[in-house]
């Protein structure tokens, strides 16, 4: 029996509790200029690795993220989780596969690297529909006393798994890799105003994809962009709820694709994602900083993708970035500046919100818009679109996910149709 032990140097979810009283109020306009060139990541070794008493572990998977495991007091197996490089933000993600030949349970405690634990664990019997691990079974040690941010996040984590001959999955969130993403991208192409091209590759050479729906007219456009943070899995599947509404049969949305082109890229950093990483693509940058100096193959892509669209004489009137924190949050433009659809955004969500009985999300908008930096902002000073970053909560109910990027597709359509 051999234990590899590797030390680098240095997840369908409907049963959240959502009960937050406060609501997080988001994070301030970033005021120093980040460094997006290019620096080295740790590698992660993928494979089995083979404990005593018949227990093996895996990362060797898209998605996976466990750095080492070897066993510890009392009869507990410790996973210790490293990030991609640092300094990194808090969010660490972490995914693997276990299984014995014979049916036991296993005490297993996550420790992290230089962070926390941030992620309530889902397991799956198959990668494919996950489920909360059940509360009995897991507890968090030394966990912060705030609701959100660092302060709220504990030193590590225990879970009590009965695992067997059939591998248990167990993750941060729901794994939605290329592979998932791509094949979701492919069933919706089989309607015929829908069709997808390849706008560029990642910094490993994975394909960067857009999808396109509508007339193909090319002149009012809307862009859409998700998981340029790979952890952030509640924001693309609201992104995912809301392009579905935006195809469906519906005569409100054929009205809206006959005067409006759509373009999707659900998936900005394909090598983070499968990688495993926490924040950053395979270039170590966080591509959400990389809006001013474009230093990275992924948002240099949708830059020029964009910047094609225009000079062919079409105009981007909106873009969303979809993205997921500790709360849901709205990072919007002020109405005080004037854009290609002045003043929708407070319409469009208003009337969102209104329809989503309990809900009230935070809305946080900034006129500090240059340097770029971040997406939105870019969206806005170069093609003068309306632009919002649209944050989900980790710990969003999955059913009020789908609901809220349903909702959110029809109104915007609805007000846009008659009002703009």
């Amino acid at each position: 029996m051999r234990i590899l032990y590797i030390l680098l140097c240095f997840l369908s979810i409907s049963t959240f509790t959502f009960a937050q009283q406060a609501r997080y109020q988001g994070q301030a306009p970033i005021s120093v200029r980040p460094n997006t060139k290019s620096k080295p990541t740790i590698p992660q070794w993928k494979g089995v690795f083979e404990l005593p008493n018949d227990v093996y572990f895996s990362n060797n998977f898209q998605g996976g993220r466990l750095n080492g495991i070897v066993p510890a007091e009392n009869d507990t197996l410790a996973a210790l989780i490293i990030a991609e490089n640092e300094p990194i933000n808090h969010s660490a993600w972490y995914a693997f596969k276990v299984w014995s030949n014979t049916q036991k349970d296993i005490t297993l405690k996550l420790t992290y690297q230089n962070a926390q634990h941030r992620y309530y664990p889902k397991i799956s019997s198959d990668g494919l529909q996950w489920n909360l691990i059940d509360s009995t079974k897991y507890f968090e040690i030394n966990k912060g006393d705030a609701q959100f941010g660092g302060n709220s996040q504990s030193d590590a984590a225990v879970l009590n798994l009965s695992i067997g001959p059939d591998t248990l999955w167990v993750a941060a969130q729901e794994l939605q890799t290329s592979k998932h993403v791509f094949g979701w991208m492919d069933e919706q192409a089989e309607k015929d105003f829908i069709s997808i091209s390849e706008i560029g590759k990642s910094r490993l050479g994975k394909p960067i994809k857009a999808m396109h729906i509508g007339a193909g007219k090319d002149k009012k456009m809307i862009m859409v962009i998700s998981r340029q943070h790979p952890p952030e899995v509640t924001g693309y599947l609201s992104m995912k709820a809301f392009v579905e509404t935006v195809i469906a049969d519906t005569k409100l949305a054929k009205k809206f694709r006959k005067q409006y082109d759509f373009y999707v890229v659900p998936l900005m950093n394909p090598d983070g994602v499968d990688d495993g990483h926490w924040r950053h693509n395979k270039g170590g940058i966080d591509l959400n900083r990389d809006w001013q100096d474009f230093n990275q193959p992924e948002t240099s892509a949708v830059r020029d993708f964009m910047r094609e669209k225009a000079a062919q004489g079409g105009q981007f009137y909106f873009a969303i970035d979809f993205h997921s924190t500790w709360d849901d949050i709205y990072y919007t433009l002020p109405d005080s500046i004037e854009s290609n659809l002045t003043g929708f955004t407070n319409k469009w969500l208003a009337a969102t919100e209104a329809e989503l009985p309990g809900s009230k999300s935070t809305i946080k908008p900034t006129d500090k818009l240059e340097p770029t930096f971040v997406s939105r902002n870019f969206f806005y000073v170069e093609f003068k679109a309306e632009a919002l970053v649209f944050e989900i909560g980790d710990k969003t109910p999955r059913d009020f996910i789908k609901e809220k990027g349903k909702i959110s597709a029809e109104k915007l359509m609805e007000i846009i149709l008659e009002e703009y």
